[in-house]
């Protein structure tokens, strides 16, 4: 049986400015992107090879670009916070979402590249 899974990719904060497209046409190398992106790109193929079907998937910006709400309730204001889990030394830097069986899915897990923890999760079929 296929279903969606989705692979969050929890680890340090990294650099994303320095893959914005003017940062790196300032280096002149937009091609030119090292070896963890690469990974990404190996991934994407093994996804392929496994007769599993990508859905999607994003990297997310550094957390300075985020933030965390906790709705108010009862009429109370909602709490902002400038960046997520401020107290955490990790964040979701990126996910993928994949159409695949469990046993597969396990298998992609184990292959998404990441410098800390890949979570997994079934998405609910709410159709």
């Amino acid at each position: 049986m296929t279903d969606t899974w989705v692979f969050l990719i929890r680890e340090r904060d990294w650099d994303s400015d320095a893959y914005l497209p003017e940062a790196l046409a300032a280096r002149g190398a937009q091609a030119d992107l090292d070896e963890d992106m690469a990974a990404h790109g190996r991934f994407a193929q093994a996804v392929e090879e496994l007769g599993a079907q990508m859905l999607g998937g994003h990297a997310l910006q550094n957390r300075k670009y985020g933030g965390t709400v906790t709705p108010g309730s009862d009429g109370a204001d909602a709490v902002w916070s400038d960046a997520p889990l401020p107290d955490s030394s990790e964040v979701i830097t990126g996910f993928y979402t994949v159409a695949c069986d469990e046993d597969t899915a396990r298998k992609l897990a184990t292959m998404v590249p990441s410098a800390g923890v890949v979570e997994m999760r079934k998405v609910h079929p709410f159709e």
